[in-house]
């Protein structure tokens, strides 16, 4: 057997097929999340363990086939880049899951406060929970704006080639006349 070149970390990833880094972040993650869920069991297990078997089961059974389903018919409605062939995604579609993505992972963690059901949340932070929906929804429609800007200016670039090049045909049809 040869040692690979390159020391001790080299002939490390050559076994492991990562840097000791990162098994060294790998097994420190897995250290935070067994504390936490050792924090988070020693309060209610019974609780905790229903909330995950029922979000488990919310996520599997409702928001995978209803995102999927919303995946697909985007797909088919938005117009293909050049005819691409069948089954083949739609480049436009991501600037629709990205906004989409991101405003539905900030109303998980706020649904409380957006749909006014934080009464903790005022005694404990002595704050006032209105304007939460206002928010997110001027929130969720600037991510969306901000995807259609770019997806704007990504579809001028690329086709402008495209136009540069009638341009050309145009003039040279010209200027053979």
């Amino acid at each position: 057997m040869t040692r690979p070149a390159g020391g001790p970390a080299a002939a490390f990833r050559g076994r492991y097929g990562a840097s000791p880094l990162h098994l060294l972040l790998t097994l420190a993650s897995f250290a935070l999340a067994g504390y936490a869920g050792i924090r988070l069991l020693a309060g209610d297990p019974t609780g905790v363990a229903i909330w995950f078997v029922g979000a488990a089961l919310l996520h599997d059974l409702v928001l995978l086939p209803l995102y999927s389903v919303t995946d697909r018919a985007l797909q088919l409605l938005l117009p293909a880049d050049r005819a691409p062939q069948e089954g083949t995604p739609r480049p436009g579609v991501n600037h629709l899951r990205v906004p989409g993505f991101v405003s539905g992972v900030l109303f998980l963690v706020y649904w409380p406060l957006i749909l006014r059901q934080g009464g903790h949340y005022t005694a404990y932070t002595a704050l006032s929970a209105d304007g939460f929906l206002a928010r997110w929804l001027l929130v969720t429609a600037g991510l969306f704006l901000v995807s259609a800007i770019v997806w704007t200016v990504r579809t001028w670039l690329r086709l402008r080639p495209e136009r540069n090049g009638a341009r050309a045909q145009t003039h040279a049809r010209k200027a053979t006349k």
